[in-house]
This record gives structure tokens, C-alpha cells and sequence, in this order.
């Protein structure tokens, strides 16, 4: 009998280790399909890439929609939601499922936990687990960042563009849809795209303008588009102030270029001391301890 149960025990963990080899397997292939899509749509000009684990806790995150749904989580979702809309994601995902995808993380680490103190280290199971459950809202985090220093990066380009058209005699509407035209799409360009069609279909320049700075939460960009809504109030030329406001987002570029300038040889110390320094001293000093321990 016991060897009956013996071999019931060693069957079931065969199948069962099957099944979740062929389910981790079939959830890369569809991660690996995504990715490669991701690839042809940054190829398009979209950037729209995710992480290969992040795509992985995706897959799995359906299991937590439920749970991430509850009323409970109602102001975190609300978080999420704007910070996805800060980073040009919610096309992926909205706050219900990057909710549920830091819980599925959550679980993943709680599990490696569990084999880390049946192993006998449970100190490794608890660092995968911290690193688990922080992954996700790091990401987004460095997404939403990348993307508003590429957005500060092209304005006072796209704002000289707009100088230039408008002083031409052409209206800002117009000479925003020829820029978005010829021009490759970014992340300024997609938000830019989105007040354009808001403007088509019916709404203001201002309420367009002022849903742009409250969605992306860039302050330089904000000061930019309030400038705007404020000369069509005032009635004060648009020319001049785009102009003005390019002139000053390229002065505080170079000022900030500068800044990480002279930062460099400050941080650079740390890397030779560490890494540099100890070669040399090896190189320098191996030979003459060489030297002295075969005359002592």
C-alpha cells in the first residue's frame, strides 16, 4: 500500500509540474509575441515597449482583477490612473490591471518567500520579495520620468516651429497640424496629436490646452500652455510669447546641461576609487612586494 501512495504522490507531482512547466512556458511565448509587436510599433514611431517580466506578470495578473476591483482600492486605482496617463500607457493598461499586476508580483515573491524559508534562506526570499512588490511601481515611475524629460527635450523645438508659423500669418490651430505632420512622433507629439483631434471635435483651444498640462504634470510644459491660454484671453501676440517661452526652456537646457557638467568629475570619484585605484595600486606595488618578500 505504501508504495501504492508512494507512486500516486510521484505521479501527481509529475503531471502538476507539467502543467506549470507548459503554463510558464506558453506565458512566455505570448510575452516574447507581445514584445516582438511592441518592436514593430516603436518601429512606426510608437514607444510603447514593455519589460519582458512585466509582460509575464501580466499574464498572470487576471487571477488578481477582482481583488484589484474592490471598492477598498478605489483611490489607489485613481492614483494609477493618472500616473498611466503621465507615462502614454493607457492604451496598455488602466489602474484595475497595473493594480493587479503589482499584486500577481506580490504573490510571485510571496511564493519564492515560502521556497526561500523552506530552503533554509528565508533572508534571499525576503529580498525577492521586497524587489517583487517594488518592481512595478518603480517602472512606472522611470516610464513617466523618461517620458517628461523627452517631452522637456523637444518643446523649445516645437515651440520655434510654432513661432515661426504663426509670425508667418498662419493661425496656431493650422500651424500645429502642419508640425504634427512633419514631424516624427514622440511623446510631445502624442499629446500634441491629442489636443489637435479634442480641437476638431469640438472643444476649446483653452479646455484642450489646459487638459494636456493637467494630464501630462510637467511644470515646465504646464507654464507653456498656460502662457498660451492666457495671450488668447488677453489678446496679447502669441508670436512673442511662443518666442519668449522657447528662449527660456533653451537657457534652462544649457543650464541644466551645465549642471550635470559639473557634476561629472564629483561622481566620477567614487568609480576610480573603488575600481581604478586599487588596479593601479596592484599594478604599482604587486611587483615591489614581490621583490621584498624574496629578499626576507
Amino acid at each position: 500500500m505504501s508504495y501504492f501512495l508512494l507512486f500516486f504522490a510521484a505521479a501527481s507531482a509529475g503531471i502538476a509540474a507539467t502543467f506549470l512547466a507548459y503554463l510558464l512556458l506558453n506565458a512566455a511565448v505570448r510575452a516574447f509575441e507581445q514584445s516582438a509587436a511592441d518592436d514593430a510599433a516603436g518601429a512606426n514611431g510608437e514607444t510603447r515597449k514593455l519589460p519582458i517580466l512585466f509582460l509575464l506578470l501580466g499574464l498572470f495578473a487576471w487571477a488578481f482583477r477582482s481583488l484589484a476591483g474592490h471598492a477598498v482600492f478605489a483611490a489607489s486605482r485613481e492614483a494609477l490612473n493618472k500616473s498611466i496617463r503621465m507615462a502614454g500607457l493607457t492604451d496598455r493598461f488602466d489602474g484595475r490591471e497595473f493594480l493587479a499586476i503589482r499584486f500577481s508580483a506580490m504573490f510571485l515573491g510571496a511564493v519564492l518567500l515560502v521556497i526561500a524559508v523552506a530552503a533554509g534562506r528565508p533572508i534571499y526570499g525576503l529580498i525577492f520579495l521586497l524587489l517583487l512588490a517594488a518592481y512595478p511601481g518603480v517602472w512606472l515611475k522611470g516610464t513617466i520620468q523618461r517620458r517628461h524629460k523627452s517631452i522637456l527635450r523637444a518643446l523649445p523645438n516645437v515651440l520655434d516651429l510654432l513661432t515661426l508659423s504663426v509670425e508667418a500669418g498662419k493661425d496656431f490651430v493650422s500651424s500645429l497640424r502642419d508640425i504634427l505632420s512633419r514631424r516624427r512622433l514622440d511623446p510631445l507629439g502624442e499629446e500634441l496629436h491629442t489636443v489637435f483631434s479634442e480641437i476638431q471635435f469640438g472643444r476649446t483651444r483653452a479646455e484642450a490646452l489646459n487638459a494636456m498640462a493637467s494630464a501630462v504634470n510637467l511644470p515646465e510644459l504646464t507654464g507653456v500652455l498656460h502662457a498660451i491660454v492666457q495671450s488668447e484671453e488677453l489678446g496679447v501676440s502669441i508670436g512673442q510669447l511662443l518666442r519668449i517661452q522657447g528662449d527660456m526652456l533653451r537657457d534652462k537646457r544649457f543650464s541644466e546641461a551645465e549642471r550635470l557638467a559639473n557634476e561629472a568629475p564629483v561622481k566620477i570619484i567614487l568609480p576610480i576609487v573603488l575600481f581604478v585605484l586599487p588596479a593601479v595600486l596592484v599594478v604599482l606595488a604587486g611587483p615591489i612586494f614581490l621583490m621584498a618578500s624574496r629578499m626576507l
